[in-house]
């Protein structure tokens, strides 16, 4: 009976042994960083995708030394049952216990999506589309319905989505990042029309933003936009027409070919300032910060007309008379010959 004690005892205690053998190297893995390289490596949970399938892929790869392991700790945690489907990329010297952490935080790799200074919605929807990361849902007939959903005044999307870069999740929709851009918009301009200079021809923040996406398109040239913008500011307000080119281009719409005539110019269209008085109908592109600030911060001066001066640094040769202006549309037009002579 003594030896069978003894004998107990002894197992027991072997027990006891290779169960604080078999915690401490549990504790050993869960607490060493993975395999992710020096650099770290990106890793896939896909949608549905079960934990032990999760697990099996990390070890397949070589990521984690133990599949087993880390099923159990996330079973003992309550958390295997908790992870995220995305891209997630794993960072050098993570270990187990944070590597499941961030697949159950939604930890999740983010791409960027930049909306450019100067597009239109047409553009705009299109890189949406060749976006691979993006969830492409929207077509042309879709913006009132999404403009209606966002709040905005009017079904027409122009000049509504902040110029920025965006980061979000793979598949985020298009909605969601057009969301984000709309509400920055909203943001912006708000911000900027309760700093806006006093007595100006313009009465909304929507006026104001057809007058920067006008100036966003007129120049690329930040120490120029309160300049054409004091020329535009003083046209409003002696009721002459703005007579500005892109506002006929956009008037011609996505089937422009990129050489504007005269007759173009002769063509009645709601967006053609050479026949119409004021503000067209809507913005004619996407502005940014600097352009609304611009349109709301006008130059002080005289000058009511500017011309591009073909110097290909994308400058402007501004004008107070119109025998002023003549002369310096002259010298532009010389420099083209000169340049396609050469």
């Amino acid at each position: 009976m003594k030896r069978l004690l003894l004998l107990g005892s002894a197992v027991l205690g072997l027990l006891v042994l290779a169960a604080a053998f078999a915690a401490f190297k549990v504790s050993e893995f869960l607490h060493t960083p993975v395999s992710a390289g020096d650099t770290g490596m990106d890793f896939v949970i896909e949608a549905g995708a079960s934990f032990r399938a999760v697990s099996d892929d990390l070890a397949e790869q070589g990521v984690i030394s133990n599949s087993r392991a880390f099923r159990a700790y996330a079973r003992w945690t309550g958390k295997a049952s908790a992870v995220q489907a995305g891209d997630y990329h794993i960072r050098a010297g993570t270990t187990p216990v944070e590597l499941l952490r961030q697949f159950t935080s939604g930890d999740v790799k983010l791409y960027s999506f930049t909306i450019i200074e100067g597009w239109n919605h047409w553009e705009l929807l299109q890189a949406l589309r060749d976006d691979d990361f993006i969830d492409s849902t929207l077509t042309d007939e879709d913006w009132p319905g999404l403009l209606d959903e966002l709040g905005a005044i009017g079904a027409h999307p122009e000049g509504l989505f902040l110029p920025e870069t965006y980061r979000f999740p793979r598949n985020t929709s298009d909605r969601d990042v057009l969301r984000q851009a709309y509400g920055l918009m909203q943001d912006v301009l708000a911000e900027e029309w309760q700093a806006k200079a006093e007595k100006l021809p313009i009465a909304t923040p929507y006026e104001a933003l057809v007058l920067a996406s006008i100036i966003e398109k007129e120049t690329a040239r930040g120490d120029e936009r309160p300049r054409i913008s004091g020329v535009f500011t003083r046209r409003l307000e002696k009721r002459m027409r703005l007579q500005t080119d892109p506002t006929v281009i956009y008037g011609i719409g996505p089937d422009f070919d990129g050489n504007l005539t005269r007759r173009d110019l002769r063509t009645d269209t709601p967006y053609n300032t050479y026949t119409r008085g004021g503000l067209p109908p809507t913005p004619i592109a996407m502005p940014g910060r600097a352009a609304i600030n611009a349109a709301l911060h006008p130059a002080d001066g005289e000058e009511l007309y500017f011309v591009a001066t073909g110097l290909g640094d994308g400058s402007h040769a501004f004008s107070v008379t119109k025998d002023e202006h003549d002369a310096a549309v002259a010298q532009y037009l010389r420099r083209l010959r000169q340049q396609r002579n050469q």
